[in-house]
């Protein structure tokens, strides 16, 4: 099969991606082996090809996007209730231990065993993948393999972002960045009734959030039109940290929502943290959130701006997605895949 992988972390306009023919995988026991039909373009890939994040498996083929069908069931799935030819989703989170406090307890995110694809396993810059069937997600009908793409990532930790945020009834909510995962979220929010401002830095991608229903659209740094009950960063930019929290009003909370973020400037506690205005992270999700998401995404139907690439033009696509040059999310797809590489 052919499979991009990180040849060498680095600047993504050296091409840190190779282009690869590697063998089929085979699915290990409690796993599906699947052929991937389309595979979101997450920041998060960014970060693993740049070296962002610590390399955890060498040579690792990115994506945690995946949309498939199941190509084989490997030993012990049998009762999993899959079938060769289902529609399967893979996502971020690829596996927990199971058992600590954490699992126990049901944040299973927050496990220190916990393993994740394109980045501790390969994942779906390939023809084919596995994905522990205990892991592997059904998908609502309605939507194509591109639209379903975001959802399993940008759609999930948007959905848990918001839920962190902890939005009011009828609150309003600030929106920094407004890429893949943020539109999604805003729809959340908005269909939840709450008035949603969005600060970002491309025209683009400030019409998309006019066109979804915010209340307003303005640049990253900009002070929204009134004060926020909730914010979400979504923009890796830790520079916006004490902007938004500026924009909270008493008791507000600001949610950050990547895996990856810049170092943030010092704080002044009387205009950023006082009145109990509060910062809160978001690590991964769980399976609980991505069974809510994919449950709200089949009652709602959600709008999905994606721009397809052909799979061998997955660095090309990393390399549009840092410079702000698409709204949405960028969609490989993988039928395209005997195609040159770029």
């Amino acid at each position: 099969m052919s499979a991009w992988v990180v040849r060498e972390p680095g600047p993504i306009e050296d091409g840190p991606l190779e282009w690869v023919a590697k063998p089929v995988p085979t699915a290990g026991a409690g796993e599906l082996l699947v052929r991937v039909a389309a595979c979101g373009v997450c920041r998060t890939d960014l970060h693993v090809a740049e070296g962002d994040l610590p390399v955890r498996r060498e040579r690792v083929t990115p994506g945690h996007e995946v949309v498939a069908t199941v190509a084989a069931l490997g030993p012990g799935t049998e009762d999993a209730g899959f079938a060769i030819g289902d529609r399967v989703g893979v996502a971020w989170l690829r596996s927990t231990c199971g058992q600590c406090r954490f699992c126990r307890r049901g944040a299973e995110n927050l496990c220190p065993d916990s393993h994740y694809t394109g980045w501790d396993a390969d994942g779906g810059y390939a023809e084919y993948a596995t994905v522990p069937a205990a892991f592997a997600h059904r998908l609502p009908s309605g939507y194509s393999d591109a639209e379903l793409a975001p959802l399993l990532c940008a759609g999930i930790i948007g959905y848990r972002a918001l839920e962190r945020a902890a939005v009011p009834e009828g609150g309003r909510l600030g929106i920094y960045g407004f890429g893949g995962s943020a539109h999604l979220a805003a729809q959340v929010a908005l269909a939840r009734g709450a008035t949603v401002h969005v600060m970002t830095r491309g025209e683009q991608a400030r019409q998309l959030a006019l066109n979804l229903g915010a209340a307003s659209a303005s640049g990253a740094f900009d002070v929204p039109p009134e004060k926020l009950d909730a914010a979400i960063l979504f923009a890796p930019v830790g520079e916006l940290v004490p902007v938004a929290l500026r924009a909270l009003d008493r008791g507000g909370v600001l949610a950050i929502a990547g895996i990856h973020l810049s170092d943030v400037p010092p704080l002044v506690y009387e205009t950023d943290l006082f009145y109990e205005r509060e910062v809160r992270s978001v690590t991964a999700n769980t399976r609980t959130d991505a069974e809510a998401f994919l449950g709200f995404a089949a009652e709602h139907r959600l709008q999905v701006t994606t721009h397809e690439y052909p799979l061998p033009h997955a660095q090309q696509a990393l390399q549009d997605l840092k410079a702000g040059r698409f709204d949405g999310a960028a969609v490989l797809i993988a039928d395209a895949a005997g195609t040159a590489a770029t």
